[in-house]
This record gives structure tokens, C-alpha cells and sequence, in this order.
């Protein structure tokens, strides 16, 4: 597959998945153990580039096709499977994948003019339309993330299966038919590991400290701590660099994130750099057992996801204080800080700054001067293009703090 470049793109979807996706293209997602250009860069053993908005190609994600090779324009919000993977590898230059009013992919040769692929009318001009027979999984919100997670740990792990290797001390007490698959210099001592209902994956140089509960299936990522005595529930992805301890249960955390103390986070999506104070909790049912409506950035108002379960969004560089209690199906924007007593809004807008009795703008100046001091800790410095993204994001999120 050396012979052909992925260019891994953004719809119209995109939207629906702020405050997630206002700092990352959709096929940086992680769901599982890997994100999604990591799965098709897997699945498919080629490199990719990404389709995206200019700001977030002006930082990360740079649109750089190679005209040398053969392109395969891949959506961000498809997961691929063997089955997938082979109808879109079978795709003729000119040719479209589509399912419903999906399109999963097409082959345009090596043109490296831009494709409106949002428009699948579009497509079918330019394109023989082919339609998709296999079973695939394509996410339409950000719940997808969690109610999926369980699912992509053990496909991912069957993906990765050449990498891993075991090496579970004696220390320890394992139960259940499922493996736990310790990579390069993860260390895990007088823990417990029920593996009765999924795999666990512990991450290079990962850590899960003694007396540690964990209920696969279950990932932990490169360098992530599990703090000594935490309870760790199954459908679970803890990030690469997180520290997390107390109770988690089917919830996501993205790359260096910290829930280091007590409290709960059930049915949640944590993103980057963010840290939830001790005794942090967030509701994930109601007290009607009713189904959670959740604020959806596409249509700018509260939408019902059809769930019953459903906990915290929580955007990149967002943080909380001690004690802070979350309303079930609360979304927090990137770069919000919330404290004080009692429930704070349900969808806290990005750049705000308060709690249950109000909230402020979180000026930009001080925004990121939170963020050197974030990343000073982790000896890492914030660059003059990311500081152009949050600006980016700030503006565009202003109307929304009309507080």
C-alpha cells in the first residue's frame, strides 16, 4: 500500500463534535486505544495527510499531498474494519465509496486539487458512485466516542497485536479469559485485573500504582498513571501522559489530562491538558432516569442524544476546581475553568470563567499565560501557531459569552 496517500477529511459532521474537534481534525479522535488516522494509517500501511480547516493545517495538520503518489480521500468520522478497509483499498481511481448519505471515501489518482467531499451530489458528478455492503461503524456525535469505546480496544488490540507483549508480575491477581498486555516499561504491582468481559492494554512507561481495580476492557495510555487504590470500569480509555485515580467508568480521557484525586466521571469525553479538581463528579443519569439532551455546536441549542447515560464533555484546556459538581450531559467549552459550589450550567461556552453563580469571560491574555504554566511542567512551550488557534477559537466563540 506504500503506492498510495490517505488524505483523512473533515465533513459537514464536523461541527457536532466541538469542542473536540475545535482543536483537532476528526480523524484525531481517539477512540479505543489509537485515533482514527492511526487505525487507517494501520489498517491500510500507509502515511496520510489531512483535509481540514486552514487554521488547525496552519498548526498540526498540514494539507500536503504528495503528487508522486496515488490519493484515497478518506471521511474522518468513518472506523475502519478489515471489511472496510478492503473496499476502500479496492477502489479505482475515479471511483466513490458511499453508504446512506455517507461518503466513506474515493480515489482520485494523483490530482491534488481539492474535492468538496462534504456533498456526495458533488461527488457523483466526478466520481462512479459504488456502495458500501459491509458492516461499519461511521460516528455522528461526540457520545459515539464513549458508547463505541469498549468495541475499539479490542479491535485495536488485534490491530497492534505485533507490538504488544505480556509481562504481568506476581504481584498482581488476574481473573477472566481476555488478556492484559503489558507494553515496553509498563509497570503494575498488587493490582487487580478481571479481564472476564475484555482485554486490558497498559501503554509504554505506563504506571498503575498498587491497589488499583481495573474491569476490562480497558486501555491505558504511553506514560499514564493510575493512582494507587483507583477503580477503573470497563469501556475505558485513559490517555497517553494522564493521571487519573478515584472512579471512572466508560469515559475517554485524551493525552495529558489529570483527574489525579477522588470523584467520579462516568459516560464522559475529557480532551487535552485538561485537570478536574478533587472530589470532581459528574452526574451521567438523571434523576428521572430520562433520556440526557446534550448541547450540540451544529445547531447551537440542546439536542436529545437517545441515551440514558450520558456525563461530561469536556473541551481541551478546560479545568475545575475542588468539589465541582456537573450536571449530567454538560458540555464544557475548550479553555472554560469552572469552581465554586452547586451545579454550573449545563453547556459552559468556551474562554468562561465562573460557576453556578455566573460566569465571566476568561480573557485570552490570561487564558494562555494558564497554558505556559500548564505546559512548563511538562517541559513543554506554547507555540506562536497554537496560540494563533486558541485565538482563532476565542474569537469565534464570542457571541456565545454574552453573559
Amino acid at each position: 500500500m506504500s503506492q498510495f496517500q490517505l488524505i483523512l477529511f473533515d465533513d459537514s459532521f464536523r461541527n457536532a463534535f466541538k469542542p473536540l474537534t475545535f482543536t483537532r481534525p476528526l480523524c484525531e479522535l481517539r477512540i479505543g486505544i489509537l485515533t482514527i488516522r492511526e487505525k487507517w494509517e494501520r489498517f491500510l500501511k500507509s502515511g496520510s495527510t489531512t483535509s481540514t480547516e486552514s487554521y488547525l493545517e496552519n498548526w498540526n495538520y498540514p494539507y500536503l499531498p504528495d503528487a508522486t503518489l496515488q490519493h484515497i480521500w478518506i471521511n474522518g468520522r468513518a472506523l475502519p474494519n478489515p471489511e472496510l478497509a478492503y473496499e476502500v483499498v479496492a477502489l479505482k481511481e475515479g471511483e466513490a465509496l458511499i453508504k446512506g448519505d455517507t461518503v466513506i471515501a474515493f480515489h482520485c489518482g494523483n490530482n491534488i486539487a481539492r474535492f468538496n467531499a462534504e456533498r456526495k451530489d458533488h461527488l457523483s458528478e466526478d466520481f462512479s458512485v459504488i456502495v458500501s455492503k459491509v458492516h461499519s461503524e461511521i460516528i455522528h456525535r461526540i457520545s459515539d466516542i464513549f458508547t463505541l469505546n469498549g468495541a475499539q480496544i479490542i479491535s485495536d488490540l488485534e490491530l497492534m497485536k505485533a507490538e504488544s507483549e505480556t509481562n504481568l508480575s506476581a504481584t498482581n491477581r488476574q481473573f477472566g479469559s481476555f488478556p492484559v498486555i503489558m507494553a515496553k516499561g509498563a509497570k503494575a504491582e498488587a493490582c487487580i485485573f478481571n479481564t472476564t468481559h475484555g482485554p486490558i492494554y497498559i501503554g509504554e512507561n505506563a504506571e498503575i500504582m498498587e491497589g488499583s481495580m481495573l474491569r476490562g476492557p480497558v486501555a491505558v495510555g504511553a506514560g499514564a498513571q493510575i493512582k494507587m487504590g483507583a477503580k477503573i470500569y470497563g469501556d475505558t480509555t485513559i490517555g497517553p501522559g494522564c493521571k487519573v485515580g478515584g472512579e471512572i467508568t466508560n469515559s475517554v480521557f485524551y493525552a495529558n489530562s489529570n483527574k489525579a484525586h477522588d470523584g467520579y466521571v462516568g459516560n464522559s469525553v475529557i480532551g487535552e491538558w485538561c485537570n478536574l479538581g478533587a472530589d470532581t463528579n459528574t452526574s451521567n443519569l438523571k434523576n428521572t432516569y430520562g433520556e440526557v439532551s446534550v448541547y450540540n455546536y451544529s445547531i447551537g441549542a440542546n439536542e436529545n442524544t437517545g441515551l440514558q447515560f450520558h456525563g461530561l464533555i469536556m473541551g481541551d484546556h478546560a479545568k475545575c476546581g475542588i468539589n465541582t459538581m456537573f450536571n449530567t450531559g454538560t458540555v464544557a467549552g475548550v479553555c472554560s475553568n469552572i469552581y465554586g459550589g452547586g451545579f454550573p450550567e449545563k453547556f459552559i461556552p468556551d474562554f468562561s470563567w465562573g460557576g453556578s453563580e455566573g460566569f465571566v469571560e476568561f480573557r485570552f491574555e490570561k487564558a494562555t499565560e494558564m497554558i505556559r504554566n500548564v505546559y512548563k511542567r511538562r517541559k513543554k512551550e506554547l507555540s506562536e501557531t497554537e496560540t494563533a488557534v486558541l485565538r482563532h477559537i476565542f474569537n469565534e466563540t464570542a457571541a456565545k459569552r454574552k453573559f
